[in-house]
């Protein structure tokens, strides 16, 4: 039996970037704030140390910053007529763990989505007149015009750095043609640029395309927010992805939000706790609060007025599952929302291997680079192609690291004195140009409950049913091949074109840019929250985050996952506040 608490008026599970910032942003509006994450306390000071942050082995070959496949694990399979087996270690994705969440060890790489993205479905169908039966895109419930001033708020949160390419509706020279019409200015500068990226910019302009720097939430500059908290300007370590970072340059929850946070009367975090289901009433229509376990074992019912879910993206559907909110998604019948439209990302690369050039891949950075979007989303023309969708096309050096970084050329020895020569031949002179591709969403890609596994409290798994859409093989195909031709013209002595191709395999990583399963939309029968973050029928509690989007485009999610963050937080503090219920009209 649980214990009851006394009850307080917001509820926040997981604090990552979208717990933390509707919990300060609530904060802010004077309402008292419990936070429950399910791992344990971050800080920079303590945790990422410049002496002992850049640890390959600690953080990157045992994933320190991820949750253990013992806390919880999901299980994999390909189609539904396959029976699913779980994941024992983290492979395709990486879920963090612990206040700041996967934002501790993102790559910091700050996109926008265009403003087609939000409305996907209408937009293919009024410019091409069909989408093939294949695909289940849906429009996002919301347009550009709401979202944009939340992609500011977070930018100014991050500090992200960038240069703009369309001003209050005027092209800016320097900065990405395609992207949606801004209101200010990135708060801080591009980085500066090593020389690989350099070098494709250079290309890529020479071939008629448009290149600019890939907008990051690194500060190129000493930035500080308009929490009062103060950041630092990169110093490209090389120790970025996978890694804290020790130097306050790159932006997350920890850095960003929390401080200032834990500085006010009224909030609250509880760490180690693990929300076990979100409560309702006796008529379904209202959440009570939330029931979690604690380190030591005890249960507790936490009462709420208001419940924010706002943890990773399989943990927001299956909390949702779990606690029997919304109608499990059935892709036989294609009825029910909780678990819907499940998407990935569609990883591409070229590696380029030179005879006359060196890179210095020890200077890196998680979100340093150039990139172009000629071939990304709907931005070219998709005519008799087959497919939709594209890439973001980029060369973003992370950091040679010693462990896993030692590039080869096809036919290398694979050990010994053979292997060390041509190591030591290439690793200088070796670089990659990257395609982050979109993930469009199918019938039979979905999450669910696992009928076979448990885990150690005795609840059933997550199931991922996941497969690459032929749709999004063949734009893999064709964007990796405009990526090699980029790459033939730089002048390489070999290139080596690896797009997506066959099954998703769990095994090796991806990226952890998994979303859907309890998407956004206008329409009830196909979505799970409105366009406030608000779930149907059920208005005081908001599930917040990727499992928010109805497919992914060609872009990092998470300065999508912020300005919704925002949104949600917005329409609570300005809307439901002001008169609690269903907010369908505002």
């Amino acid at each position: 039996m649980a214990k009851k608490l006394p009850k307080t008026d917001v509820v926040v599970v997981g604090l990552g970037w979208a717990g933390s910032i509707i919990a300060k942003e609530l904060a802010d509006e004077g309402l008292n704030v419990v936070g429950i994450e399910r791992g344990p306390w971050r800080d920079t000071a303590r945790d990422f140390n410049i002496n002992t942050v850049p640890d390959e082995l600690r953080y990157v070959q045992r994933q320190e910053l991820m949750l253990r496949t013992r806390q919880n694990t999901c299980t994999m399979r390909n189609n539904p007529s396959q029976t699913a087996l779980p994941m024992r270690s983290w492979g395709s994705f990486h879920p963090g763990n612990g206040t700041g969440g996967a934002g501790n060890h993102w790559a910091g790489i700050t996109f926008r989505f265009q403003p087609e993205e939000f409305r996907l479905k209408s937009h293919l169908l009024e410019r091409y007149g069909s989408i093939p039966d294949e695909l289940v895109l849906q429009d996002w419930g919301t347009t550009w015009e709401e979202m944009e001033p939340h992609y500011m708020a977070f930018e100014r949160v991050a500090g992200t750095s960038g240069k703009a390419g369309v001003l209050n509706g005027q092209r800016q020279e320097g900065g990405n043609p395609f992207e949606g019409t801004r209101s200010g200015e990135y708060p801080t500068p591009p980085l500066r640029q090593p020389y690989g990226p350099v070098l494709f910019a250079d290309a890529a302009k020479n071939m008629g395309y448009t290149p600019f720097p890939v907008p990051s939430s690194l500060v190129s500059e000493a930035y500080t927010n308009q929490y009062g908290v103060t950041m630092g300007p990169c110093t490209f370590c090389g120790f970025c992805t996978n890694y804290g970072c020790a130097n306050y340059s790159k932006a997350s929850a920890i850095v960003n939000v929390l401080p200032a946070l834990l500085r006010q009367e009224n909030f609250e975090a509880r760490t180690f706790c693990e929300v076990l289901q979100v409560n309702t009433d006796n008529t379904g229509k209202q959440v009570t609060g939330v029931t979690y376990i604690d380190s030591s074992g005890d249960e507790w019912e936490q009462p709420a007025d208001l419940v924010i879910v706002a943890a990773f993206t399989f943990e927001n559907v299956r909390l949702m599952l779990l606690s029997g909110i919304g109608k499990p998604y059935d892709p036989v019948t294609n009825s029910g929302t909780t678990g819907r439209n499940y998407a990935y990302q569609t990883a591409n690369g070229v590696t380029l291997f030179f005879d006359d050039k060196k890179f210095n891949p020890f200077i890196g950075a998680g979100a340093v680079g150039m990139g172009i979007d000629d071939f990304n989303n709907d931005n070219f023309d998709h005519s008799g192609l087959g497919f939709f969708g594209g890439g973001s096309i980029r060369v973003t050096p992370i950091g040679g690291a010693p462990i896993n970084y030692h590039p080869t050329p096809p036919g290398s020895p694979k050990w010994g004195k053979g292997w060390k020569e041509a190591m030591v031949k290439n690793y200088q002179s070796t670089m990659s140009i990257g395609c982050e591709a979109s993930s469009y969403t199918t019938r039979t890609n979905y999450l669910s409950l696992d009928p076979n596994y448990k885990d150690h409290l005795g609840r059933p798994l997550l199931r991922i049913t996941f497969d690459f859409p032929e749709n999004d093989l063949k734009m893999a195909q064709y964007c990796t091949g405009k990526v090699a031709e980029i790459a033939k013209a730089m002048g390489p002595r070999e290139i080596v074109a690896k797009p997506t191709t066959g099954h998703w395999n769990s095994v090796p990583y991806q990226s952890s840019h998994v979303v859907g399963g309890f998407i956004m939309g206008a329409d009830p029968s196909t979505s799970s929250v409105n366009k406030h973050l608000q779930v149907w029928d059920v208005p005081n509690l908001f599930v917040v985050g990727a499992s928010a989007f109805p497919q992914n485009p060609g872009y990092n999610p998470t300065g999508t996952v912020g300005a919704l963050a925002f949104k949600a937080a917005h329409a609570i503090r300005n809307f439901y506040l002001k008169n609690p219920g269903e907010m369908i009209s505002v």
